[in-house]
Parts: C-alpha cells; sequence; structure tokens
C-alpha cells in the first residue's frame, strides 16, 4: 500500500494526519457496516412478510376449493353436531330426498310454495330435541316466508317411509303420508363464519356452537346484499379473517333482511 507523505508536514504530524484518517474511515466502516445490516434485516423482514402473504393466499385457495359434498345445499351443523341440510330450490330438493334420506333421518317441510325440504342426518343415532327445534327454524326460516315479510309459519317432520313420488308430481314435490309433526316456530338466523374459515347461516344456537363471533338477522326492509356487506365487514373485523361477499350471499335466506343484533 502506497503512503503520500506531506514534505512540508513534519513527521509527527503526517503520522498524526494518518492516525486521525485512520479512525475516520473506521468510523465510516463501521456506519457502512451497520448499514449494510440494516438493509439485510429490511430484506429478511419484506422475504418473511411476502412469504406469508404467499402462505396466507394459499390456505385461502385451498380453503375455497375444497368443499364437501353437502355445501351445494343449504346446510349447517346443528348444536348437537348432526349435519342439517336443506333444499336451494326444486332440483336440490329432489337431489336431496331421492340421493340423500336414510332410514332413521327426520324430513322437514311446510306447507307454503316454495319452501325447502330439510333433512337431519342421524347416522343412525337418535336425534335429540335441540337439533329438531333448530331445524324446524331453519326450515321456516329459508322458505319463501323470508321474502313474504312474515314472522312465523307453520313446519312440519316425518320419517322417509312417510314420503313418496307419486307420477305426475313436478320436480322437487312429493306426497306425505301419515301424521306430521308441527311447529310453528319464530324466523330468525344467524350468519357466522366457523373456525374452518366458512360462512354458515342457521339458526342461533347452531352458530354458537361452531362460531365465535356472528350475527342475529329477520325478515325486514334492507336489501339483501347491503345487509350482506355489512355482516361481513363486521366478521372480517372480529376474526381477521378476509372473505366474499357471495359466501354471504349465497348462504342467507332469500329477501331482505333486518340485522338484529352483533355478537
Amino acid at each position: 500500500m502506497k503512503v503520500s507523505l506531506d514534505i512540508n508536514k513534519t513527521v509527527a504530524q503526517n503520522a498524526a494526519f494518518y492516525f486521525e484518517l485512520s479512525k475516520t474511515m473506521k468510523k465510516k466502516a463501521q456506519g457502512a457496516k451497520k448499514a449494510i445490516q440494516e438493509t439485510k434485516n429490511k430484506i429478511e423482514k419484506l422475504q418473511r412478510a411476502q412469504s406469508f402473504k404467499e402462505q396466507k393466499t394459499q390456505q385461502k385457495k385451498e380453503t375455497k376449493t375444497k368443499k364437501q359434498w353437502f355445501e351445494k345445499f343449504r346446510w349447517f351443523y346443528s348444536s348437537d353436531d348432526f349435519l342439517c341440510m336443506g333444499g336451494r330450490d326444486q332440483t336440490t330438493n329432489d337431489i336431496i330426498v331421492k340421493k340423500h334420506l336414510d332410514k332413521n333421518d327426520f324430513v322437514f317441510h311446510t306447507d307454503i310454495i316454495g319452501s325447502p325440504f330439510f333433512v337431519i342426518k342421524s347416522e343412525n343415532k337418535q336425534i335429540p330435541i335441540q337439533t329438531i327445534q333448530e331445524v324446524f327454524q331453519a326450515t321456516a326460516s329459508f322458505s319463501r316466508a323470508w321474502v313474504q315479510g312474515i314472522t312465523t309459519t307453520e313446519v312440519y317432520y316425518v320419517t322417509p317411509d312417510q314420503i313418496k313420488k307419486e307420477l305426475g308430481l313436478p320436480k322437487g314435490t312429493f306426497m306425505i303420508y301419515g301424521k306430521r309433526n308441527y311447529q310453528k316456530p319464530v324466523l330468525e338466523l344467524a350468519v357466522g363464519l366457523t373456525r374452518q374459515s366458512k360462512v354458515m347461516c342457521a339458526p342461533k344456537q347452531a352458530i354458537q356452537k361452531s362460531c365465535e363471533n356472528y350475527v342475529i338477522i329477520r325478515p325486514g326492509a334492507t336489501k339483501k346484499s347491503d345487509a350482506a356487506k355489512k355482516i361481513r365487514k363486521y366478521l372480517e373485523v372480529k376474526t381477521q379473517i378476509k372473505t366474499d361477499l357471495d359466501d354471504f350471499m349465497s348462504v342467507m335466506p332469500p329477501g331482505n333482511a333486518e340485522i338484529i343484533s352483533m355478537h
């Protein structure tokens, strides 16, 4: 390494100059080293954030693609963990009764036109009273009575052997024979996000079992899409889970709704 000396300075003065210069350079080197480390830390932080974002995006995609077979219908798990599912229209009513009805299940319906057939899947276990009450309410709430703004309507349940498909009956329509077990529940539902980040709409007791946060709704004057937007916003804030508006629109009952309370 070459060193330049100032001939106008003494040896001591030249030595002092280079000593001070070395201290300055050392400080600059330390500052540069610190700046480099800070830059590295920032890059690593950004990489971790990007990796986390990509993981969350992938998880969301996987959650959306991994749908259960019964999600094509109206569905929920009761507070007793029984799968309950209902038709969305004549076609899905037809499919539920013809393909997904087993010996010890219960079938629910109303006497009004535009009612879903709701089924409690018993899995050959005794169906508890609370689950029966919840499906009474769900059947009423997902019927056309909600669109009409009715606060209560009669619902009945029967066993599978009481249902027959007669020739000439339209799709989704069946003959019911024998005694019908009636109740007149109030039309009311709750909407929440399950622990699997699925949007579920069901009677309050069922939602409370599956969801930490939820919103109670009844037939009302608020446009369905506006109610869905408010519910979505509330649940996203409470759960920090991103959702799609379509998921709320697809599970909520037909017609306008009034938000009663948020939990």
